[in-house]
């Protein structure tokens, strides 16, 4: 058992007793520099306690995406999402601002809004069981039958409020309240991610996929194209699996990198051609090339010359994972009457059952109690950076990416 320090954000008493039910010489293994460390052990793929721990510690101890935005896009609109063990209830202000608390009534606990349902729009916040009613901001407005108890403090029974913040787009809030700036958890990405304009963007397609794997499986297959030539050959033909790099990051909570779009191609899709115009502002260099990024510890971000895609996870078991993939488009496509989003939904469908396809594979082979786990190739540094992250995470190190430079023969 490794003696566990926050791994996120800032120090508790009662964090720091928290302890990940790993060997420490396995995970000791996986921290080592790239060209000699190993994946994680077996168990942090099948434990049903170490995904326990990593819901207390990643999922709420740290910054979290939730979706889009537009999940909430209307003052009044209100949502809630699980985040670990427990619910986040999301509402958008009068005034525009997002705001986050625990999703339990301040009386006896019930859910606002139960966790994944639709969305509701309300000029008050409604609790279903008996009827408690707060503002907007979270403040309590009513509690039936208390107007006349003696020592009720309206002001002491407001929803616990949680940090939250709005990000191209993106919402992730700090289940922990605890995690630390949002801007060092993205720190170094701006220049990546900032010149798509996701905020602005409309989403026009959307799977919701249930895998039965790992989330760490889906996130290191996301990281490499090692496995592309073997998988993926609709992918192959629209990039060349060789191409491209990883970014070497060691300031943010974030992995990624990039590759080329095919010559004769004009985006990722099956045929090759594209139904959207190249999104506003990119330069040259972007409008031939895909950025692949993972930011800690739920979503991944697709950047196309002509639309985004992002994939935002939430474990449901150890060896079972919810997937949401969405598709974003420039405004001025997504609002043609004409516009049709399948040239890019129906290209990463194809893609995304291939590698859930191995993915469930890798799982069901990691479910044996004899498996043992490997070394990384030359061609997974990206799956390295991450791995080093959560091990780092495990031992009660920063999230940080550690950077891999390529092993020498």
């Amino acid at each position: 058992m490794i003696s566990q320090t926050p791994a996120v954000g800032e120090p508790s008493a009662a964090r720091s007793l928290d302890r990940v039910p790993l060997d420490v010489e396995a995970v000791e293994r996986s921290l080592r520099p790239f060209g000699q460390g190993r994946l994680l052990p077996r168990e942090a793929y099948t434990s049903a306690d170490v995904l326990s721990w990593e819901q207390r510690n990643f999922f709420e101890g740290g910054w979290t995406c939730l979706g889009r935005s537009s999940i909430v896009g209307e003052p009044g609109d209100q949502r809630a999402e699980a985040v670990g063990r427990g619910g986040v209830f999301l509402v958008r202000a009068q005034d525009g601002t997002v705001r986050a608390f625990a999703n339990a009534c301040r009386h006896r606990g019930h859910e606002l809004l139960p966790c994944g349902a639709d969305a509701v729009n309300r000029p008050i916040v409604l609790c279903p069981y008996h009827a408690w009613s707060y503002r907007l901001d979270g403040t309590l407005r009513k509690a039936p039958g208390f107007d006349h108890v003696a020592g009720f403090d309206v002001e002491e029974f407001g929803l616990v409020e949680l940090p939250c913040t709005e990000w191209h787009g993106l919402v992730f809030v700090d289940a922990s309240g605890g995690a630390g700036p949002f801007a060092d958890h993205v720190a170094g990405l701006e220049p990546i991610v900032g010149p798509y304009e996701l905020e602005r963007l409309v989403t026009k397609g959307r799977h919701d996929y249930v895998v039965t794997a790992n989330w760490k499986v889906l996130i290191e297959n996301y990281q490499e194209c090692y496995h592309c030539p073997v998988i993926h050959p609709e992918l192959c033909a629209a990039s060349p699996p060789r191409s491209g790099e990883n970014y070497h990051n060691a300031a943010g909570a974030w992995v990624g990198g990039w590759m080329d779009i095919r010559e004769g191609y004009e985006t990722m899709s099956l045929d090759g051609h594209t139904g959207a115009q190249p999104l506003r502002g990119l330069d040259e260099r972007r409008q031939r090339i895909v950025d692949y990024v993972g930011i800690f510890p739920n979503v991944l971000v697709s950047l196309h010359p002509d639309y985004v895609m992002t994939h935002v996870l939430t474990p449901l078991a150890a060896d079972r994972t919810r997937v949401v993939c969405e598709w974003h488009f420039a405004p001025e496509d997504a609002d043609r009457p004409d516009f049709d989003p399948s040239f890019a939904v129906d290209f990463w469908d194809v893609t995304n059952r291939q590698d859930w396809l191995a993915c469930e594979s890798v799982q069901r082979g990691l479910s044996s109690p004899r498996a043992i786990t490997g070394p990384m190739s030359p061609e997974e540094d990206g799956v390295h950076q991450f791995v080093t992250m959560v091990a780092a995470g495990y031992v009660g190190r920063p999230v940080r990416p550690q950077p891999a430079a390529v092993p020498t023969a």
